[in-house]
């Protein structure tokens, strides 16, 4: 079967696959530690393991693993396309072209779609950190750190708990306090200053949370919190009333992003089997990644009621 030349073979949507790919602006580098994976599942049993410097005294004092396990099992992801030969007869490559774009930025973006399933779901039972307990939770204890909650509310004057400006402010506050006082199993601080905080809110939120972090005045008063946190709003935090503050600027940060196989594009195009029975042609993405929990002490969300 003759090859015609129409613009969308394998090597060139590949090129333009992947500019796309990587110009398309993505959160989770800066949300997520990387862990390369080599197996199809990693086990962490180093979360909240590092002891406090002492005295030599008689000499070193090792201290092993704890016995809090957290396997996390790689997951294989895929989006294809399947286009209609005849469109390529009816010159709609430009189209195609189109798709191939939205596919790739679809492809880029999923990284931050999953870290935001982690955060809608991270209350529910199942949803756990290394500890053994949701993720965000009231009801974390791990060693020498006692009980310690980073699952907090705040009150919202308003009837849907969509927050002010003010309002927002409050609440920035008191989880940066609830945050710089985590400790981790040895009881040492894991939250030492306020370096590297991100707020995470849906949409609704994020002009009263903007101007929370970067008004010089609210309501005739300094505006001590600005200039403190980023601001980044998620289109997928469907909720009106939650959102997240996160401490990005430690060795784990509070996603773990386990990196198997990366993104690679590849076509079923006009010479193959499939396009010549069925006239069909097919451009697919394939990865195998896992987003998981990363330190709860660096994440916490506030529900306003």
């Amino acid at each position: 079967m003759a090859v015609i030349n129409t613009g969308l073979l394998t090597k060139g949507l590949r090129s333009a696959f992947f500019e796309r790919f990587e110009s398309t602006p993505v959160h989770y580098p800066r949300l997520a530690t990387r862990i390369a994976s080599n197996s199809d599942a990693e086990t962490y049993r180093w979360l909240g393991t590092v002891p406090r410097m002492r005295e030599w005294g008689s000499g070193r004092l090792a201290q092993g693993l704890r016995s809090e396990s957290y396997s996390v099992a790689n997951l294989k992801y895929e989006a294809t396309l399947e286009v209609d030969r005849d469109e390529l007869a009816d010159d709609r490559t430009g189209q195609i072209r189109v798709r191939i774009g939205e596919l790739a930025e679809r492809a880029a973006t999923h990284k931050d779609y999953l870290i935001a399933q982690l955060m809608l779901q991270g209350g529910t039972t199942g949803f756990n950190g290394y500890d053994g307990v949701p993720f965000f939770s009231n009801a974390h204890v791990s060693g020498d750190s006692g009980t310690q909650s980073n699952d907090l509310t705040f009150a919202a004057a308003a009837p849907d708990n969509l927050p002010t400006t003010e309002e927002f402010r409050g609440a920035m506050k008191q989880a940066v306090a609830a945050m710089l006082s985590f400790r981790d199993d040895a009881g040492e601080p894991l939250g030492r200053d306020t370096g590297g905080l991100v707020c995470v809110v849906p949409p609704s939120m994020l002009f009263p949370a903007m101007e929370a972090m970067h008004a010089t005045v609210i309501t005739s008063t300094s505006n001590v919190l600005q200039g403190l946190a980023r601001v980044i709003a998620m289109p997928w935090l469907t909720g009106s009333s939650a959102w997240y503050l996160l401490k990005t600027d430690g060795v784990v940060r509070p996603f773990i992003f386990q990196d198997r196989e990366p993104v690679e594009f590849g076509a079923l195009a006009e010479d193959s089997e499939e396009g010549f029975k069925r006239e069909k042609l097919l451009y697919g993405v394939r990865a195998r990644y896992r987003m998981a929990y990363g330190y709860w002490q660096f994440a916490v969300r506030t529900t306003f009621t």
